[in-house]
């Protein structure tokens, strides 16, 4: 079994990180490294974070907010894993997933997984119904450009061979990491694949952070990054 390096960007999620800290570490996965990067929290995550240090590999702290892709660049300059997947913050993705995400790397040679929100028969949350309509849009875009057949290219369960995301330069500091990193390793002709997973999407009430002037940036990173770089 390849060992597996979990990447937990985190910001101002006081709320829900030592649950989803506690779900990584008692995951169905023997040989893993855990890895957070904490992206300038002002809302007391940073000090639940200190009394979490003794069940997690390495904690960074960033001294100012940078965004969802800073946090990965950070965690991946020190991962040591075969394997690197990305595990939010909050509750929604589900660490009970890990397996269905490493398989097809271990049983088909897969280089990347994308753990999909709309196929397959897990349970998942139904709620904003503009969000799926954004979601598809972007996915569709990003398809015609990278002639991947993705279902949810923005999804923030993503997992890879370490070997593969190092051999790109991200430079996305915020959630223009998703478009980057699929444009950025669907040049290199690595082989995708996709597996549907459980998902509890949160509302904003509860927390949820992406916003509509994402997605418009999301457009132009998608095009940025399939034609331009």
């Amino acid at each position: 079994m390849k060992k597996v390096t979990i990447l937990i960007p985190c910001y101002n999620e006081a709320k829900t990180i030592e649950e989803v800290v506690s779900r990584v570490v008692n995951s169905d996965v023997s040989d893993k490294e855990i890895i957070i990067i904490d992206d300038c929290s002002n809302d007391g995550t940073k000090e639940i974070l200190k009394n979490l240090s003794l069940k997690v590999d390495k904690i960074f702290y960033h001294k100012k907010n940078s965004g969802k892709g800073a946090c990965i660049r950070t965690g991946l300059e020190h991962v040591t894993g075969e394997i690197v997947i990305i595990q939010d913050a909050d509750l929604e993705y589900d660490p009970n997933d890990y397996k269905k995400l490493i398989k097809p790397i271990n049983d088909f040679k897969a280089d990347i997984v994308y753990g999909s929100r709309f196929v397959g028969s897990e349970g998942k949350r139904t709620l904003y119904f503009w969000n799926r309509v954004a979601n598809y849009f972007l996915t569709t875009f990003s398809n015609i450009c990278t002639n991947i057949n993705l279902s949810d290219m923005e999804t923030g369960f993503k997992c890879f061979k370490t070997s593969a995301i190092k051999n790109i330069n991200l430079v996305e500091n915020g959630f223009g990491f998703e478009p980057e990193v699929t444009a950025k390793l669907a040049k290199k002709k690595y082989k995708f694949y996709e597996v549907g997973i459980t998902y509890q999407g949160r509302t904003y009430e509860e927390g949820k952070k992406i916003r509509a002037i994402d997605g418009v940036k999301a457009i132009f990173c998608i095009i940025k990054y399939n034609f331009f770089t």
